[in-house]
């Protein structure tokens, strides 16, 4: 690595200084009873009558208190004389097999004793119907079996398209209850006809089941619950688009329009599908999504422990460092491509072999004449942007922002023996 070393050793990395960002932190603190007067219509108790085996679907990603708000529903379906049953609804996740899914859901918290619910794992599904364009419509063969079924998802924008439906109840119900076989074939036609394609598919599973309704969240930039509602078909129809633009409001954002390098500590499953939220750092994985900042280079350290070497998203970024790639499980970060369709983000981003080499083949590809002026933003990840790192030349921009406060003086970055930041 010498010739690296040579072309590296003179780039300056700039002092930093913290700063928060400051976003709309309102969240509903009493959950449960929050939840409990949603439910408590008499439009969904008409729908639910004793001795009803009804399948609730919960999925892979990280909602905020999925635990509470599957054992509520449940609790509630099981005052109305109904035998809820959970149905782990995640697509290809958890390694596309049943003890896979059922891993997924214990790790989130989601076990029969957590919710008061058996779960019945499965990847078998059942063909239902087609769309006009051919696309086969599948659904997980326990829940085609129960006498109801309810889906329990947070709704959010997309990370690689857009449209009046993006991540949200209509796209657990295509692509989560859809098991591998579902998602594989809602990803057939490229995300390109995603935006027509989810609801599409989630409307003839809602015709052609006995489909009672759905719990929808939508979480502040601190990943809390600020909204809970509970949806018959109809309204998942009418009202998730509003929902979907109320969750684009609340979306935690980097307040810049251009930064030359973003440092991301660490990418990972737990933290986004993409690994690092594409809606944060304004790089998406297709052509079909867009918004935030324009950032020159990207780089990427780390995998989090979480993510089980799954390190998809890292070929979003231009650098990352050895480390990741030590820890990178090629066969379970290709499985995530193959299956989305979406082959970019797998792939390994330049590599170098520790986080000063990294920053700095950053910055010297960054396209300015003076490194020393670098426009660069530190994150721990994508989750957690409420308190940033940032170079001296945006300071004085800092300071002008009225959601953003310089909390500490310029310092210098900590680097150990192996050059890597601690």
């Amino acid at each position: 690595m010498g010739i690296l070393h040579e072309l590296l050793k003179d780039i300056p990395v700039p002092k930093m200084a913290k700063v928060e960002v400051k976003f709309d932190d309102k969240k509903i603190e009493d959950l449960g009873t929050a939840l409990f007067e949603k439910l408590d219509q008499e439009i969904i108790k008409e729908k639910i009558t004793p001795g009803m085996e009804i399948a609730v679907a919960v999925g892979s990603r990280g909602l905020d208190r999925l635990v509470e708000l599957t054992s509520v529903t449940v609790q509630f379906l099981k005052k109305l004389g109904a035998k809820p049953f959970i149905v782990p609804s995640m697509g290809s996740h958890g390694g596309a097999t049943a003890e896979g899914q059922r891993a997924v859901l214990e790790h989130l918290g989601i076990t029969e004793e957590t919710v008061g619910a058996e779960i019945r794992s499965s990847m078998e599904v059942v063909k239902i119907g087609e769309l006009k364009n051919g696309l086969p419509v599948y659904i997980d063969k326990f829940a085609s079996e129960a006498n109801g079924i309810v889906v329990i998802n947070r709704v959010k924008p997309h990370t690689a398209f857009r449209g009046a439906v993006e991540s949200g109840v209509m796209k657990m119900i295509s692509i989560g209850l859809g098991k591998q076989k579902g998602a594989e074939a809602c990803h057939q036609m490229g995300f390109k006809y995603m935006a027509e394609n989810v609801p599409a598919m989630a409307r003839i599973i809602m015709e052609k089941t006995p489909f009672l309704f759905g719990v929808a969240t939508v979480e502040n930039a601190f990943d809390k619950i600020a909204i809970v509602e509970v949806l018959t078909p109809e309204e998942i129809i009418e009202k998730e688009p509003e929902l979907q633009k109320k969750a684009k409001e609340l979306l935690p954002k980097l307040l810049f329009d251009q930064l030359d390098v973003l440092i991301i500590d660490e990418i990972g499953k737990n933290i986004s599908g993409d690994g690092m939220d594409p809606n944060i750092t304004g790089r998406y994985p297709t052509p079909y999504a867009s918004g935030g900042p324009d950032v020159n280079k990207i780089v990427v350290l780390d995998v989090t422990p979480e993510s089980e070497g799954n390190a998809n998203g890292v070929g979003t970024a231009d650098f990352t460092t050895q480390r990741l790639v030590n820890k990178m499980d090629k066969e379970g970060t290709y499985a995530n491509g193959l299956t989305s369709t979406v082959v970019a983000p797998t792939k390994i981003a330049t590599t170098l072999p520790n986080d000063r080499m990294a920053i700095q083949a950053a910055i010297k590809t960054c396209n300015i004449l003076d490194f020393t002026n670098v426009k660069l933003v530190r994150i721990k990840n994508t989750l957690k942007i409420s308190e940033i790192e940032v170079s001296e030349s945006i300071l004085e921009y800092v300071k002008k922002h009225p959601n953003m406060e310089q909390r500490t003086d310029l310092y210098e970055l900590s680097f150990d023996n192996n050059s890597n930041l601690f």
